[in-house]
C-alpha cells in the first residue's frame, strides 16, 4: 500500500480493542480517552506517554502544538502526509507501520525447519513464543495476548542470521493455537519487512499506522 493511498477509515473499537489488549500483555495501564484518542501513560525511560488514534482530528492536531519534549509519541491510522499536515516542524517522524486483521490468517503448512526447537511458555492470558536452534542461539520470538474478544500479536521477530526459513510462519502458528476463543478478533501491527509476510499468511492490511516523536 502506498502511502499516498487514502486509507481506510479504522473502527475506532478495533484500534481500542487491540491497545487495551496490548497494554495488558506488556504490564502498561489501560488506555484512557484523550482528546479524541487514546492515551497510554507508558512511563518507560524511553516513552513517557503514547497517543493513539483512529483517525486524524483537531485533538491529535492540538496535541502537537502543545507538547514540546521529548518521549512522547503521537499515533495515527492514516498517512504520513495526514500526520505531517497536522504537526510543527519539531516533530519528526518514524518509520511507517500497518496495522492489519487476521481473518484470513492461514499458515497450516508451516513446518519448523531441522536443528531448531520451538518453546512455548504462558503467564495468565499472555504467551511468550521462542525458537531456538539446537545451540540455543535464539532464531525467532513473539508474544500473543487474548482480552475482551481480541487476539493480538506483538513483538514477533525473526534474527537476520535466520531470516527466509519459515520460523516467522511457524512461530505465528504456535501462538494463533493458544488462542481460546475462535470469534476473538486477531490483530496486529506491523513493520513495512513484517506485513509482505503477513499478507502471504492471508493478514489483511487494515490503516498504516504512522507516529511522531520529538527527537
Amino acid at each position: 500500500m502506498s502511502t499516498e493511498d487514502k486509507p481506510q477509515s479504522v473502527p475506532p473499537e478495533l484500534l481500542a480493542g487491540w491497545l487495551r489488549t496490548r497494554s495488558y500483555a506488556r504490564g502498561l495501564p489501560a488506555p484512557v480517552a484523550d482528546h479524541g484518542g487514546l492515551r497510554v501513560d507508558t512511563g518507560l525511560p524511553e516513552e513517557l506517554q503514547r497517543y493513539v488514534f483512529a483517525s486524524a482530528g483537531e485533538g491529535l492536531r492540538q496535541l502537537g502544538e502543545d507538547i514540546v519534549t521529548p518521549l512522547v509519541f503521537l499515533k495515527l491510522c492514516g498517512t504520513e502526509q495526514e500526520l505531517r499536515a497536522l504537526l510543527p516542524p519539531r516533530w519528526q517522524l518514524q518509520d511507517l507501520r500497518y496495522l492489519m486483521t487476521g481473518e484470513g490468517f492461514n499458515a497450516s503448512d508451516a513446518l519448523l525447519p531441522p536443528d531448531y526447537t520451538l518453546q512455548l511458555s504462558a503467564e495468565a492470558t499472555t504467551t511468550h513464543a521462542r525458537i531456538v536452534t539446537d545451540a540455543g542461539e535464539l532464531a525467532a520470538s513473539g508474544h500473543a495476548a487474548e482480552l475482551d474478544g481480541y487476539f493480538i500479536y506483538d513483538r514477533i521477530v525473526t534474527e537476520a542470521d535466520h531470516r527466509r526459513r519459515g520460523l516467522g510462519a511457524c512461530l505465528m502458528r504456535a501462538l494463533r493455537s493458544t488462542r481460546q476463543s475462535s470469534t476473538s478478533k486477531q490483530v496486529l501491527v506491523a513493520t513495512a519487512a513484517g506485513q509482505a509476510l503477513y499478507a502471504t499468511l492471508g493478514w489483511q492490511i487494515c490503516s498504516p499506522y504512522v507516529t511522531a516523536h520529538i527527537p
